[in-house]
């Protein structure tokens, strides 16, 4: 709920604190924001594009897939990568909300700031979790949060923003960056012809906190998938393969494929500390 993540926001104008009213956020120079009946809150402003967000059907293919518990194990590893003391996370580009939820599930108390600039996914964000608070906001702009307020930044296959996320993690907090190796989602991303992760994944990520992060471990998450022709629609039409083809042609090539297609889901999980 945006009652429990309030204290932590500041207007996208000015920099100023925000309080909440009737369905309304307001800081002391005047600026508001509507909230919405869904429960969340655009923080965009008028100045501010919204660039490739995801669409309502890669949203509901995501929530579909999510949901179905395919990528259970890495959720179980992001919500275990944050310490249980902590207070205040922040997922920045945390599409429908699953792992920061997750996360929350298995921290009593701690409370979460869902950042996303499609608002079809913050809309299903704002009901993940009671402790969550869901907020339109571009992670490649300026954030929405105060200097210094938030434990753990989550960053899970979205884009980095080095030098805003240590502006808002404590000194003593941690970001957890997800991306894919190169062998996720095998055989499909060859079969269907579905965009591969390039080599140098790992270098980008590190030269994207450059100068504000140092990494303080890393681990590769790599588990078996069962999928039948509808979850491999869903997790294609999830992604950035989304973008790029149009989908009665991979529902063609998916229906090619065998009932019952067992697919690699591999991962690499890093953890950083502030660079002082």
């Amino acid at each position: 709920m945006l009652d429990d993540v309030v204290d932590f926001l500041i207007c996208p104008v000015c920099g100023d604190g925000l309080s909440l009213g009737d369905r309304v956020l307001r800081c002391s120079q005047g600026h508001a924001f509507d909230v919405a009946r869904q429960g969340y809150v655009s923080l965009l402003t008028g100045s501010q594009s919204p660039g490739t967000a995801d669409s309502t059907a890669m949203v509901a293919a995501r929530e579909a897939f999510l949901g179905a518990g395919h990528f259970d194990p890495l959720a179980e590893a992001v919500a275990g990568a944050c310490r249980t003391d902590v207070k205040v996370i922040a997922d920045a580009g945390a599409g429908t909300g699953h792992y920061l939820s997750r996360a929350l599930d298995r921290i009593p108390g701690t409370v979460g700031i869902a950042l996303d600039v499609s608002k079809h996914a913050i809309r299903r964000a704002a009901r993940a979790h009671p402790r969550l608070g869901a907020v339109v906001a571009d992670v490649w702009r300026p954030l929405p949060l105060g200097d210094r307020t938030v434990d753990v930044v989550l960053n899970v296959f979205a884009p980095r923003n080095g030098a805003e996320f240590a502006r808002v993690l404590r000194d003593d907090g941690a970001l957890v960056v997800v991306t894919p190796t190169a062998r996720h989602l095998a055989p499909l991303v060859e079969r269907l012809g579905l965009l591969s992760v390039d080599e140098s994944k790992e270098r980008r990520v590190a030269e994207s906190l450059g100068g504000h992060f140092v990494e303080a471990g890393q681990s590769v998450h790599e588990f078996e998938m069962a999928l039948g022709h509808e979850a491999v629609e869903a997790v294609v039409g999830m992604g950035p393969s989304a973008w790029h083809t149009a989908p009665e042609d991979m529902r063609r090539k998916i229906m090619e494929l065998p009932k019952t297609s067992y697919v690699t889901a591999s991962f690499r999980m890093s953890t950083f500390k502030h660079l002082f």
